[in-house]
């Protein structure tokens, strides 16, 4: 029998084209990391909230690359994450304008939701 997963996943088509522009081994190392989280696993190095925000971020490492594909929840429909959109990230820190874009991403969410 399958797990049920401890939330569901929802792209937004942003999200969508991020993952389809990386190779096919990049995906499913992206893939296997999120199924991991879904299944219970608790562990920043893949899955963390980032500070002073309400965004999330898978973290991928490949090859010596990370990867970001950045979430926030939606408690209202089942812990449902909604992934925003991604970065190959080139720095330490996260850019502030990719936190800030997935806050946008994650309040238009709400706004159309709650309409």
């Amino acid at each position: 029998m399958k797990e049920k997963p401890v939330f569901e996943l929802l792209l937004t088509q942003e999200a969508r084209d991020f993952l389809k522009s990386l190779s096919k081994d990049v995906r499913s190392k992206i893939g296997s990391n999120i199924r991991r989280i879904q299944k219970g696993e608790r562990n920043i190095e893949i899955f963390k909230k980032l500070e002073n925000s309400d965004i999330w971020e898978f973290r991928t490492l490949y090859n010596k690359v990370a990867y970001r594909l950045f979430a926030f929840w939606d408690t209202e429909s089942n812990t449902l994450v909604v992934a925003t959109h991604g970065i190959v990230k080139k720095t330490q820190k996260t850019p502030a304008k990719e936190i800030a874009k997935a806050e946008s991403i994650r309040k238009q969410y709400f706004d159309n939701k709650n309409h």
